[in-house]
């Protein structure tokens, strides 16, 4: 008889190393040293970059099913309870990436030693947080050598009890792309503000004006978000600053919306630079597309779920303006992507998110017998 895994040790040991997208060194190492312990000839595994893309082969395979889980951290000082909390300073495993790869390892397990008749591939995805990998993992010969027919994922949800998971056909996470606008003035002596060009009175009124844009720009049936988290501005307080940067985020649910907020960004941002005689500049950084769930594979899952797993709650739920880039594989691959729900009171991206560990056995039950079902064939 095989040894069980602790699942929940695995991935407190992934917790504590977080690493920032495409630098997912330690990571990579410690799941390559987990999966060694399978036979050769049960699997093949491939790297690419930081990531990994592990092939489980099937006993008759007729198509490939692929499973994604992300790897990387985000650049945030932790602030939980844990007495297995990050040990990288200033990273921390605060989106679940974490959860992810131990459910993930949890099913490739399942599998080496239960095989069905279809191939399985595992993509163990860095950059997820940015600046995005799941593009060019895409766009890469060692995808193509794996590529599958249908792919499936999950994310973490703290709103939802254990036991739950959330979905709903079509839009789910909403396009995402990064804004930077900067502006150049002329500095001085705050004593002489009219021998200088005020980027502060100017970057406060840029502020203002590019909230008008959801409210005035956007359909109201529409949805849409513009955040602006970031502001820098001047050196001293007797020194009139000469530039400001402003950095943000746009949400939206449709790409006809996301064309009308940049376009409007760029136009306020020329009109506030005229009116200020400044310059400005805005320039984008990176965007994801939206996480379009394919409707057969989505309801086939709901119906299944229902019917096989009646103890999980299954919700429909609204689309969020989160974003991820699964929605790249989504957009060539039919499958979908779902939350699963981990109880605690604070947020993704909170520094002091404690998702409850219960639910890592539910998704990988969950998810290696709706796999069997998916790959088993008459």
């Amino acid at each position: 008889m095989r040894q069980s895994i602790d699942w929940i040790q695995i991935r407190r040991d992934l917790h504590q190393i977080p690493e920032p997208g495409f630098k997912e060194y330690k990571t990579q190492a410690y799941l390559l040293e987990f999966l060694a312990q399978y036979p050769t000839n049960r699997m093949e595994v491939n790297t690419w970059r930081t990531g990994l893309l592990v092939k489980v082969k099937g006993t008759d395979p007729a198509k490939t099913i692929g499973y994604r889980t992300d790897m990387d951290g985000l650049p945030l000082t932790e602030s939980t309870s844990y007495d297995f909390a990050s040990k990288h300073p200033g990273f921390m495993h605060a989106c679940g990436h974490d959860l992810h790869m131990t459910i993930a390892l949890g099913i490739l397990d399942h599998f080496v030693h239960h095989p069905i008749q279809d191939d399985l591939v595992f993509l163990f995805q860095p950059a997820e947080e940015g600046p995005g990998g799941a593009e060019p993992m895409l766009a890469s010969n060692e995808f193509a050598m794996v590529r599958p027919d249908e792919i499936y994922a999950l994310h973490i949800a703290p709103e939802y009890p254990v036991g739950t998971i959330a979905l709903r056909s079509g839009v789910l996470f909403a396009n995402t792309c990064e804004v930077n606008i900067d502006l150049k003035g002329t500095s001085g002596h705050a004593a002489y503000p009219h021998r200088a060009n005020d980027m502060v009175v100017a970057a406060a009124h840029l502020v203002t004006q590019l909230q008008t844009i959801i409210s005035r720009n956007v359909d109201p049936i529409e949805s849409a978000v513009l955040s602006l988290g970031k502001l820098h501005v001047g050196t001293a307080e007797n020194i009139i600053a000469d530039s400001a940067r402003l950095e943000g985020t746009i949400r939206s649910l449709s790409i006809a919306s996301m064309d009308t907020v940049k376009r409007r960004i760029q136009d306020i941002v020329h009109g506030v630079a005229t009116a200020f005689g400044a310059e400005g500049t805005v320039s984008w950084g990176s965007s994801y597309c939206q996480v379009f769930n394919h409707h057969k594979e989505t309801e086939q899952f709901l119906q299944w779920t229902k019917e096989a797993n009646p103890r999980i709650q299954v919700l429909e739920c609204p689309p969020a303006m989160t974003g991820e880039d699964f929605g790249y594989f989504l957009k060539e691959i039919p499958g979908f992507l779902f939350w699963l729900g981990v109880q605690t009171p604070y947020s993704l991206h909170h520094p002091s998110i404690e998702p409850n560990e219960e639910a890592i056995s539910v998704a990988i039950n969950l998810m290696t017998q709706y796999l069997t079902f998916r790959g088993t064939h008459s």
